[in-house]
């Protein structure tokens, strides 16, 4: 879902790299703690963070999944309570006021309305005003009660790069990371809610620098699709359910750049220097292997049935 004058990729090219171009962002996760039913402070919470990232450099800035609402919702009344239009919405309005002020591209979860129906989305905004919006397209637990699924994965071009946008459960599908991928992706952010999913994870005991479920994840879907991963979760506990924080980004080669940042503590993970060019740059991985162009298609279709995506190059 996009604004009409954003250019949108459909082809799945992968030799369309300009060698010589770099797009060097300082790339900024804000970590912390929305409330659920507070709007009103959520929208500034946010946006406080928004403009200590900017302050520090950062141009371009991810927050939470459903930053504007809160998470754990009671009923369906409650969240079409919490849900705002994209892009009129309050919410919505601030962040593209901020971004135009501090020159920045943010994306933010955001609970919306559109008509009858509501959806866990995430907003992409920029210098320019309102550039698109990802629904997350598939739905974990209870989100199934209150939202329908998102239909359309895209990847927006901008001064900066092409950027793609999952939310949380969306990266346990590596399809939806081949397809952005394919589609000219450079950079994926990726608001979320991470769980933990283990006795574990939920321990608290986790070593300061150790790689959750969901980190592992994003570290081998940003490797082997040589894109950038810009993950920002949340933190706390709210109505009895413990969110997972270790924010993070990942480069590229897989690398863990930034973070994990903290399970318990709201943080700004920041970042200078990020190469977005970088993500063309390294499909090459050896003088006889272009990652993209060595994945068997011919065999995957028949095996997996994805003759018609036209994505699964």
């Amino acid at each position: 879902m996009s604004h009409p004058d954003a250019v949108e990729r459909d082809d799945a090219t992968v030799d369309e790299r300009d060698p010589g171009r770099e797009s060097l962002v300082t790339i900024a996760c804000a970590q912390f703690e929305p409330r659920v039913g507070d709007l009103e402070g959520n929208r500034e919470k946010s946006c406080e963070f928004i403009s200590d990232a900017a302050e520090q450099g950062a141009d371009f800035i991810v927050l939470p999944e459903l930053a504007n609402s809160g998470y754990v919702f009671n009923s369906r009344e409650e969240a079409r309570s919490l849900a705002e239009p994209i892009p009129e919405g309050q919410t919505a309005q601030r962040w593209i006021d901020l971004a135009e002020e501090h020159d920045a591209y943010i994306v933010g979860g955001y609970s919306e309305q559109d008509g009858d129906r509501l959806y866990n989305s995430s907003i992409l905004v920029g210098p320019d005003g309102y550039i698109g919006t990802h629904r997350k397209v598939h739905l974990w637990n209870e989100e199934k009660l209150w939202f329908e699924p998102g239909d359309d994965v895209e990847v927006f071009e901008t001064k900066i790069g092409r950027i793609g946008m999952q939310i949380c459960y969306d990266q346990w599908f590596p399809e939806l990371t081949r397809i952005q991928a394919g589609k000219g992706a450079d950079i994926i952010a990726e608001p979320t809610n991470w769980v933990p999913i283990n006795d574990y994870e939920q321990s608290g005991q986790m070593d300061e620098d150790e790689l959750a479920r969901a980190n592992y994840l994003a570290v081998s879907n940003a490797h082997v699709n040589t894109v950038w991963f810009a993950c920002a979760d949340r933190v706390g506990t709210e109505r009895g359910q413990p969110f997972l924080g270790r924010s993070l980004v990942v480069d590229p080669a897989g690398n863990p750049i930034a973070g994990p940042a903290s399970q318990e503590d709201e943080e700004l993970l920041l970042v200078e220097d990020c190469n977005l060019m970088d993500a063309r740059k390294m499909k090459t991985w050896t003088d006889h292997n272009v990652i993209p162009r060595d994945r068997r298609t011919d065999l995957y279709d028949e095996l997996c049935g994805y003759e018609d995506d036209p994505h699964a190059f």
